[in-house]
């Protein structure tokens, strides 16, 4: 089906270990959606050291794996992983490092992109997190949103939350669940791509 008569969505890409980063995934998607655009959610496999490792084509559970198709044919992305020493998760990057078609053929550039992740210790580089998924979606071409102070949760936040995009401080539980500011926020930046995408659209 031609790009210009498929019906636009919002993809919101995420990996998650413990169930933070989704649930995030399922708020960013709210907000997305509020703008009145599809939020399709989509996630990532696992990677082993194990050579001989695989994961079936399929999850048992969840949301479905994301192709590059997926990718390809969104109006927007949103992309979400749990902070791995400063840095995304290895499922996201791996998945991001094999993107280069995309790259070579222009298919991203121009269109708005957002980021999000969770970290079990409130100091444990949610930004340098944040950063280090905006650095693919720049060589894309990429458009970056991040969040403006205009959103009140911001500056009143105690648990996640940066300008950067939204994030999510678990502690050192599992499943940790957001506060209030930190569902605000992950809506807001949702709201924030899809508008930004329909705008970009018309």
């Amino acid at each position: 089906m031609p790009d210009s008569i498929r019906s636009p969505y919002i993809l919101v890409l995420y990996y998650s270990r413990n169930g933070s980063t989704h649930n995030m995934a399922e708020q960013v998607a709210v907000g997305v959606e509020k703008a009145g655009i599809e939020a399709r959610l989509r996630t990532v496999p696992t990677v082993s050291t194990v050579c001989e490792a695989s994961e079936p084509a399929i999850p048992d559970e969840g949301d479905i794996y994301c192709d590059l198709e997926d990718l390809k044919n969104c109006a927007g992305l949103l992309l979400g992983s749990p902070t791995r020493f400063g840095n995304m998760a290895a499922p996201m990057k791996y998945f991001l490092d094999g993107t280069s078609a995309l790259w070579l053929n222009g298919n991203l550039i121009g269109k708005p992109a957002g980021v999000f992740t969770s970290t079990s210790s409130l100091h444990g580089g949610q930004e340098s997190t944040l950063l280090s998924m905006m650095l693919p979606l720049l060589h894309q071409g990429m458009i970056i949103a991040g969040l403006p102070y205009s959103e009140p949760a911001l500056s009143k936040t105690r648990g996640g939350g940066t300008p950067y995009g939204a994030s999510h401080f678990a502690s050192a539980e599992a499943n940790a669940d957001l506060t209030d500011d930190e569902i605000s926020l992950c809506r807001a930046l949702g709201r924030r791509v899809a508008e930004l995408a329909l705008k970009l659209q018309s």
